[in-house]
């Protein structure tokens, strides 16, 4: 067992026989209008169809954890690195950061998430341990020190995590929500919780605190932690989010098919991983790829929301000590930065050819397709996106040689195009697409200065009891260049926005008006942005009737 100073436990904070659990776990791309002749190395696959009619799970965002008491705190640079969106970013839009037993110590990540919050990422909070005052020791099996929270200190628990959801807010950053305990069931060097007791607190406790819950935060998704939850509905009703790790979880247990019949209104996050292990460096070449493939799978075969990394910044983590992003970074940044808060997984061939993983998303009318080459051969690869039409696909590409590097726009003919996904490599697709007639159908053209000719708008709500989020595309529908932007719409009464992303949002209420952020200004031609944002509600669920764009009259569609 390793150990950092200041750091519980090492290796990185797992023993060395959980890491030996997690280690039993070319050339550019061509893209074409048509099928290409297929060189000799080169192999066919089946065509991957990408289906947006069929809507899966709405994504919350990609993240990591900071915790400046154990690693040290990020950089301005890194914070920067880490939450921005744009190339040579990570993009996250999640930050995950400890909640300190002693309010002494909950000064020491507000820097990182108020940064976080200004790039537009969603931030929530997990304890290790509650105030020594509550902890009582006992025996479990040759653990002759472990400790549990005192059954008379629950509803004292329960207030200390409001307190320190009181005072992020009061800093500046409004939780998305909190967890009950970090890992309960590997708690050797923290406290642990049996299913008998997380669902106690949860049924008489976790109703007063006042963010939304997360549990149970087990270390390896084992469902003997989440199950007795969802069979409980007084349990369940006072949990939002079902958080799950995934340390050394075999695929064949991604799949939850009971929160999938009883988590209706609940969401799924995988909270906390490394992978496929902290021994080895995270620019250890193809290793890397096992990244990408851990989160194609955790989107399609679990289904999670989000997906969450330990330490952001680490050897063997998405940002490297230095500061740069390490090949497991750029395998998270093929996801975090273009799949965004609010896109939705959709249809699409999993699996079109032997270690080829094919995911898709929308926003919008954005599509964004990730496909992982985990082979030794090049794979020509067609996708055709169904029920809808596309004029061009844009691409980024990591490789050996290459981070999430550019590869430029070409054209989609008749909704389909067909790529070479060079060997070992993971390729970003971004399409913009409409919905309804063919493509060889005739456009209806309105004369210019006449109705419905302003930027096009939509709006898309998830409310919940007393929130909600709202995810909005803003198309450019003129023939010039926006430089810079402002929306501005007001929203109904009794909604406040909390946070944001994509765009700075002043003031909270009422009238509100939405500004580009330095990655985003320039909106082209026929081009499409996403932003969006979390707000609070007292009821009234409406959706703003109208919007502008620099002052002009926007159509909503």
């Amino acid at each position: 067992m390793t150990q950092d100073q200041n750091e519980p436990v090492g290796g990185e904070r797992r023993p060395l026989s959980r890491r030996t659990v997690l280690a039993t776990m070319g050339a550019l791309p061509v893209l074409t209008a048509a099928a290409s002749v297929l060189g000799a190395s080169e192999a066919a696959a089946a065509t991957a169809v990408i289906d947006p009619s069929v809507r899966r799970q709405t994504i919350r965002g990609f993240g990591g954890m900071a915790h400046a008491a154990w690693a040290g705190d990020l950089t301005a640079a890194q914070r920067d690195t880490a939450f921005g969106a744009g190339e040579g970013r990570l993009g996250f839009s999640m930050l995950r950061i400890p909640v300190g037993e002693n309010q002494s110590d909950w000064s020491r990540d507000l820097a990182t998430a108020k940064r976080a919050v200004e790039l537009g990422a969603t931030v929530f909070a997990s304890p290790w341990n509650p105030p020594a005052a509550m902890v009582e020791t006992f025996t479990r099996g040759s653990q002759t020190n472990a400790k549990r929270l005192r059954y008379s200190s629950y509803a004292a628990y329960a207030q200390h995590l409001n307190a320190f959801s009181t005072y992020m807010r009061n800093n500046g950053v409004n939780l998305y929500g909190i967890s009950v305990q970090n890992e309960p069931d590997y708690a050797h060097d923290w406290t642990w919780w049996t299913p008998t007791e997380m669902v106690r607190f949860l049924r008489e406790n976790a109703g007063s605190i006042n963010t939304r819950v997360i549990a149970p935060e087990s270390f390896q998704y084992l469902k003997n932690m989440s199950d007795p939850i969802l069979n409980d509905p007084a349990a369940l009703a006072n949990v939002d989010i079902i958080g799950a790790h995934l340390y050394g979880t075999p695929y064949s247990n991604f799949p939850y098919p009971l929160f999938q019949q009883k988590g209706a209104g609940k969401e799924l996050w995988m909270t906390e991983v490394y992978h496929p292990n902290s021994s080895d460096s995270a620019d250890l070449w193809p290793q890397a790829l096992d990244v990408a493939e851990h989160m194609h799978r955790a989107m399609v075969e679990a289904e999670f929301q989000a997906y969450v990394w330990w330490y952001i910044r680490r050897s063997y983590g998405p940002m490297r000590e230095d500061g740069q992003i390490s090949k497991r970074g750029a395998m998270m940044a093929h996801f975090a930065r273009f799949v965004r808060p609010g896109y939705v997984r959709i249809g699409a061939t999993a699996n079109p050819a032997s270690n080829v993983y094919v995911s898709a998303y929308r926003g919008g009318d954005t599509i964004v397709i990730v496909a992982v080459n985990k082979g030794t051969s090049a794979v020509s690869q067609q996708f055709t996106l169904a029920n809808t039409t596309a004029s061009s696909a844009s691409s980024w590409l990591t490789d050996a040689s290459r981070n999430v590097a550019p590869q430029g726009t070409i054209p989609v003919s008749n909704g389909s195009l067909t790529v070479t996904l060079p060997a070992r490599s993971v390729t970003t697709f971004v399409t913009t697409v409409g919905d309804g007639p063919s493509p060889t159908a005739t456009p209806t053209v309105t004369p210019t200065g006449g109705p419905g000719t302003g930027p096009r708008v939509t709006y898309t709500m998830s409310t919940w009891n007393n929130g909600f989020t709202a995810a909005i595309s803003i198309t450019n529908t003129g023939t010039s260049a926006i430089n810079g932007w402002t929306l501005a719409f007001a929203l109904p009464s009794g909604q406040a926005i909390t946070s944001g992303w994509n765009a700075t949002y002043s003031p909270s209420s009422g009238q509100v008006s939405a500004r580009n952020v330095d990655y985003n200004g320039t909106l082209a031609p026929g081009a499409t942005i996403e932003i969006g944002f979390q707000a609070t509600h007292t009821g009234n669920t409406a959706e703003p009737t109208a919007f502008t764009l620099n002052g002009v009259p926007c159509v909503v569609a």
